[in-house]
């Protein structure tokens, strides 16, 4: 199918060069650049925080975030949040 692989059981399409490499974990920002443990990214849009008085605003700089698997694949500390686990679909690479 193009440049995607699909399985022929379950549908499912992926692209070959986004698998993991030898168990590294591939996590890419919201502009498709690669993240990795240690890097710190600039969140692109305001996200409300259960239990919190405001949400984090666009343009907070989060350092020193360790990638995860799962649905939320970032964790990290903000300042005046504490410990945070953000998709990766919603943060830049700075």
């Amino acid at each position: 199918m193009g440049e995607l692989y699909s399985c022929p059981e379950c549908g499912h399409e992926w692209n070959p060069e986004e698998v993991e490499a030898e168990g590294k974990l591939i996590v890419k920002d919201a502009n498709g650049n690669l993240l990795e443990d240690g890097d710190t990214v600039i969140v692109i849009k305001n996200l409300p925080v259960k239990g919190a008085a405001g949400p984090i605003k666009s343009g907070t700089k989060v350092k020193n975030i360790r990638l995860t698997d799962g649905d939320h694949n970032i964790d990290c500390k903000i300042d005046g949040f504490g410990a945070m686990a953000l998709k990766s679909e919603f943060v830049r690479k700075a």
